[in-house]
């Protein structure tokens, strides 16, 4: 049986306790067994190179150097990372390893909450196909700094309304990449957990966890 790891807590204006509930129900339902945990120094236990996944809501925080290190190894060696929104892409500001590990990191969301549009960008990836190749959302619309060399699924184009330098500016919206032998997966999609109720945005997250998990043996 697989296993995964959901750890939560940082700002709760991602409803990070709310969102971890979801995705243990999911995971459970996909054969996974699953550990829940709101405390970092988890991340420090060996124990968690042994796990399948690990899925991080822990928007706006601070880690500290023995979990990161830790983590940051386990996903070299072949666990694998995947999440949401800020709860992963704005987790741990000041620390550039996990930024390198995770491939993104949000700096900006302009207008707060706004009507964008979500377009695909691989439509012949498992994890995207039968979405349709674009559809509206309704959340804030992350504007990245982004490392060029992940694997762009998903993509929204910024209007410049609510910034005007962005006009045109074509983002990306959900990813995935290898870091060493692990898999990371990303979207952007999520302000808040209502939004797991959008069909698509549950689909991608959900496929996007399944291929993050480290195959059995």
């Amino acid at each position: 049986m697989r296993s995964a790891l959901i750890i939560w807590g940082g700002w709760n204006g991602h409803d990070p306790e709310e969102c971890a509930a979801i995705y243990r129900r999911w995971l459970h339902e996909d054969g996974f067994s699953v550990r829940v945990e709101t405390d970092l120094n988890v991340l420090a236990d060996s124990d968690i190179h042994d796990l399948n996944l690990i899925v991080p809501i822990y928007t706006m925080s601070k880690i500290e150097k023995e979990p990161l290190e830790n983590l940051v190894k386990a996903v070299e060696g072949g666990v694998g990372l995947a999440g949401h929104h800020g709860g992963m892409s704005d987790a741990f500001r000041d620390a550039v390893e996990y930024q390198f590990m995770v491939g993104g990191q949000w700096v900006a969301h302009p207008g707060n909450i706004i009507d964008y549009t979500v377009d695909v960008a691989k439509p012949e990836d498992p994890i995207m196909q039968g979405i349709p190749s674009s559809f509206p959302y309704t959340s804030e619309q992350y504007y990245m700094h982004m490392d060029p060399s992940v694997e762009v699924l998903a993509t929204t184009t910024f209007s410049g309304q609510y910034a005007p330098w962005t006009e045109g500016v074509v983002m990306p919206v959900v990813w995935k990449r290898m870091y060493g032998k692990g898999k990371v997966f990303h979207s952007t999609l999520g302000h808040r957990s209502g939004e797991f109720e959008v069909s698509e945005m549950a689909t991608i997250m959900r496929r996007g966890l399944n291929w993050a998990a480290r195959d059995e043996d």
